[in-house]
């Protein structure tokens, strides 16, 4: 048995997402076959558990093809140069360290190469983010960076908008929150809940008015649950 968590957007409430841990039986093994088996496991045991509607797979192991195109490592963003950019991409480029960073170059390289490029070990602990238009974000809250990234760019890529409103809820196979912090999936969910609530375009409007509006709602994700506090921003 394995335990992962669904993330449900919430049109109303004090919680843009709702985080439920499902216990679900796994398979074993690093086949796409086995992991997909997983995700049929875990999404027919939130359905017994009371989850309504349709649960997409976000991840490159996703049977749907929706699914797949919103991993981070697919999701890209076109720039003003013309070059598609992951989501991955943009992340890990942003990361600065003790002893380095960013490093724009991983803006170029493929998503896997992004995220095992050495100098993310080797460079010190991290002290914050500064994105591609040099704007410097702190490491807490824990998700709040990667869910910006992720947002805007998905807002970029409109064909999927109303394809993701389609769906309930939303997983991530890969993700263990016992040894990550970021989520593709509840970032997915975020984006479906402010885009309901009406709140998608004025929180992209600026990283500021991002981190007002998501102040105001309870925080429950794989990592927090609790309300930010507005002084920080």
């Amino acid at each position: 048995m394995a335990n992962r968590p669904i993330f449900i957007p919430c049109e109303n409430g004090d919680s843009l997402v709702i985080t439920k841990p499902i216990e679900f039986s796994w398979s074993p093994g690093m086949a796409v076959s086995q992991k997909q088996k997983s995700i049929r496991a875990l999404h027919s045991s939130a359905k017994e558990l009371g989850v309504v509607g349709e649960v997409l797979e976000i991840s490159s192991k996703s049977e749907d093809e929706l699914g797949k195109s919103l991993s981070a490592f697919n999701l890209k963003y076109k720039s003003k140069k013309n070059l598609s950019i992951s989501v991955e991409c943009l992340y890990q480029s942003s990361k600065v360290f003790e002893k380095g960073g960013p490093f724009r170059d991983l803006l170029h390289v493929s998503s896997l190469d992004a995220k095992r490029d050495p100098r993310l070990k080797e460079s010190g602990n991290i002290l914050h983010f500064l994105s591609p238009r040099n704007e410097e974000w702190p490491l807490e809250p824990k998700t709040l960076f990667y869910d910006w990234v992720y947002l805007n760019v998905l807002a970029e890529n409109t064909h999927f908008q109303e394809l993701v409103l389609e769906y309930s809820a939303f997983t991530d196979i890969e993700f263990n929150p016992k040894k990550s912090i970021n989520c593709q999936a509840y970032s997915v969910a975020l984006f479906a809940a402010l885009y309901k609530r009406r709140l998608l375009d004025a929180a992209l409007s600026s990283p500021q008015n991002y981190k007002k509006i998501v102040a105001q709602f309870i925080v429950v994700n794989a990592n927090e649950n609790q309300y930010l506090n507005p002084n920080l921003f």
